[in-house]
């Protein structure tokens, strides 16, 4: 796929259609799983449609990816959905654009440094063999809204502070916000928006009172909310407190919800593929004695090749949106100023040039990825706007899997469907039943 600016004579814009007024193709693409495939099998690797409001085209592959990211600010701005933006608030790094994002990029980027991140590993184990010695008593469960509670009772301890988040009212409310993030943007009370709307507040209100008193602390603490109080740019400024409520909702949703559906998708493939499964196990053996750190996890190759191969064939984020600055042009088309650009991580992922077999599940394919094109592979995006917490959560991904690898096992039970809904994360559509087993029990 070729881009350029836009020649003297203007290319034709992609195809495809509109729709209907206004609302355009927004409940099919939110419904219908396949709906970009369907398109992309009509119309080819670019398509335009409308989706809440707005021409959008659809991206799909690395050279595309590539024209997005390297032109960041130039011809496209970060855009979410209207639901998403309203939501997350407007002092969110995610909705920050220009100086003002690289700034405060730097400053948020403190809580994930290896020293941060090393810092997290003690709660991390604890917190899942607290939730993995439970699972084993209960023996048949429905696991995936369990592993919700647990990414949340972690992303409450290390960027909060607070135990059992999940059992909080914090975590009550926070649930109920994440449903409304990629919704139908009517503030009615009893839509999923207008609940979300009305829980942001509530949130807001209880993140205040924790920071308010960390600041009064004689001790700081070792959480990533103790770090970004004490982070100063290089003026010397730090976050208002305004700002940190919206950093830290950012940050607890990227920390939960995206982490929920990865780790869910990781047993579930594990379960289908045993002989992954053995080669887990047998590397595992190697490192019994060793103490769980960085530097060990990163000898885990293989746990590597399966963790990546399970965010390219599920990944959490579908794909991004970006706002056409000025217009432009894309494998010979016109993408004009104001329109959307939708770059497809799904997709992307699935391109059969770069991955014989896409749709199967094969980790040995990451053993050698320097054949592969730049951003041919963005779980996490690309960019400057690359996801900031991607070392967190392969951290939080890897500590799961490394101590359910070594003390348990578990089996799908029958009967249920395991085709994924895709919002607001993908997850299997009967939240994914399993009989799980201490391994000292088999």
């Amino acid at each position: 796929m070729s881009a350029s600016q836009p020649s003297a004579t203007p290319s034709p814009v992609p195809p495809g259609e509109f729709g209907l007024p206004v609302i355009g193709e927004t409940l099919s693409f939110f419904r219908d799983r396949n709906y970009a495939v369907k398109k992309h099998q009509k119309y080819g690797a670019i398509f335009k449609t409308r989706l809440l409001g707005n021409p959008t085209v659809f991206v799909k592959d690395h050279a595309a990816n590539q024209f997005v990211f390297s032109h960041e600010n130039q011809y496209f701005q970060v855009t979410w959905p209207p639901s998403t933006r309203a939501l997350l608030g407007p002092l969110s790094l995610a909705l920050q654009t220009g100086n003002v994002h690289q700034n405060r990029r730097k400053l948020l980027a403190q809580a994930f440094m290896p020293r941060a991140l090393s810092g997290y590993i003690d709660a991390v184990q604890t917190i899942t063999a607290q939730y993995s010695d439970r699972w084993a008593a209960q023996g048949n469960l429905t696991w995936y809204p369990e592993l919700r509670n647990y990414t949340l009772d972690v992303a409450c301890k290390l960027l909060v502070g607070l135990d059992q988040g999940s059992q909080t009212r914090l975590g009550q409310l926070f649930e109920t916000w994440c449903e409304g993030l990629f919704s139908i943007p009517l503030a009615l009370p009893w839509t999923r928006f207008g609940k979300a709307k009305r829980c942001r507040q509530l949130l807001l209100d209880e993140i205040e009172q924790t920071i308010v008193t960390r600041q009064q602390a004689s001790e700081p603490g070792q959480d990533a909310l103790s770090l970004l109080i004490q982070a100063r740019d290089d003026d010397g400024q730090g976050l208002s407190l305004e700002e940190l409520k919206d950093q830290i909702l950012l940050l607890l949703f990227a920390g939960h919800e995206t982490l929920t559906s990865a780790i869910a998708s990781y047993c579930l493939l594990i379960a289908q593929n045993p002989t992954v499964w053995d080669k887990l196990r047998a590397e595992q053996a190697a490192f019994a004695e060793a103490p769980l750190t960085l530097e060990t996890l990163k000898q885990m190759t293989y746990l590597d090749q399966v963790l990546r191969e399970v965010l390219r064939l599920v990944p959490p984020v579908g794909g991004g949106f970006r706002t056409v600055l000025q217009t432009c042009e894309l494998n010979g088309y016109q993408i004009p100023a104001g329109w959307t650009v939708l770059y497809e991580i799904n997709q992307t992922h699935l391109n059969p040039d770069v991955y014989p077999a896409a749709d199967t599940f094969q980790p040995d394919r990451f053993a050698d990825e320097a054949s592969r094109a730049k951003y041919s592979y963005i779980p996490f995006g690309g960019g400057i706007r690359e996801c900031l917490g991607k070392e967190f959560a392969r951290l939080e991904m890897k500590l799961f899997a490394v101590h359910l690898l070594r003390h348990y096992t578990w089996e799908l039970l029958p009967d249920q469907d395991l085709s994924l809904v895709t919002v607001p994360t993908p997850h299997p559509r009967d939240n994914l039943k399993v009989r799980f087993t201490a391994m000292s029990d088999r």
